[in-house]
């Protein structure tokens, strides 16, 4: 029997690869993503919080709004006070309906990744051609408005079709974020040359963790302290990538903003031993120690 495969990479366990190091000799590479999203009032896709009813389900959109209006005002703050780079994924339609958000973290020298239009809506389930103009217009909004086009790409709700690699290759991004299978950056295939896999959290994410599972508030800090305290532990044997994934209108509301608080400060007091940064600068620190080329194969 054969399985159906999606080629775009081959099995090699971490146990088995070639040894480098972060900048500085370090050995965990930490990074905080924020998402900044924006949703259709009254339609399409959206977390929630308590079932949604008839359109157009004022609770829930209300709630993601609180995000944009107040919860990622108070992250920055946090951010600002621990010293610590924000990863900015962006909704480009935050432009249009908050641009002073997103121009208070792109005034911060943080990363901007492309993350869709709008997380109202998936890509996966669009015609090719469809979701290459997807792709194509958050792109040319976010270069416009930032002056920079964006290098790396997380589509909304993680959703993927058979091709997306293969558009965001010829769209001239040079990694992803939507594959959530190993600790380090990992190459993969496409129709046009390869592109890099950076490691994304689906565990330490607050929309899994909070919205879908119910942890509580100081759980999910604790679940941040342990995955980084046992990641800086087996880091000794393998270089590793350790990304916290954050929505402003789940962690910040103000009863888990503290706990986040706590769970930040305790990685940003070990930045002695960790290297602290964004996935861009990840994608480029290990395309240039091991590019494709030297990539190692199962």
């Amino acid at each position: 029997m054969t399985l159906r495969t999606h080629d775009r990479y081959d099995y090699h366990a971490i146990t088995d690869r070639p040894d480098f190091c972060w900048p500085e000799g370090k050995r965990l590479a930490v990074y905080v993503a924020l998402n900044l999203e924006h949703f259709a009032f009254g339609e399409g896709l959206g977390a929630e919080l308590i079932p949604g009813g008839p359109a157009p389900d004022v609770p829930n959109f209300a709630w993601r709004d609180y995000g944009n209006r107040v919860g990622a005002w108070r992250l920055r703050e946090v951010f600002d006070a621990l010293g610590l780079p924000a990863t900015i994924l962006l909704n480009s339609s935050i432009l249009d309906h908050c641009p002073s958000l997103a121009a208070a973290f792109l005034a911060r020298g943080d990363e901007i990744i492309g993350h869709g239009r709008t997380n109202s809506e998936r890509q996966s389930v669009l015609p090719e051609a469809e979701e290459g103009a997807l792709i194509a217009e958050a792109t040319s909004r976010i270069a416009a408005w930032s002056g920079r086009v964006p290098h790396g790409w997380l589509g909304p709700w993680l959703a993927q079709s058979p091709v997306t690699p293969d558009l965001l290759k010829e769209a001239g991004y040079e990694y992803l974020l939507d594959w959530c299978h190993d600790d380090q950056p990992v190459w993969m295939r496409t129709r046009s040359g390869p592109i890099l896999s950076v490691p994304y959290p689906q565990e330490i994410n607050d929309i899994p963790a909070i919205a879908v599972r119910r942890a509580g508030a100081a759980e999910f800090a604790a679940m941040i302290i342990d995955q980084f305290d046992e990641m800086l532990g087996q880091s000794a044997a393998q270089p590793l990538v350790m990304g916290i994934a954050l929505h402003a209108y789940i962690v910040g509301q103000p009863f888990r903003l503290r706990h986040l608080r706590r769970a930040l400060a305790h990685i940003a007091a070990q930045r002695k031993d960790v290297w602290i940064t964004t996935p861009g600068v990840i994608a480029k620190h290990y395309a240039a120690l091991l590019p494709y080329e030297n990539r190692p194969t199962g």
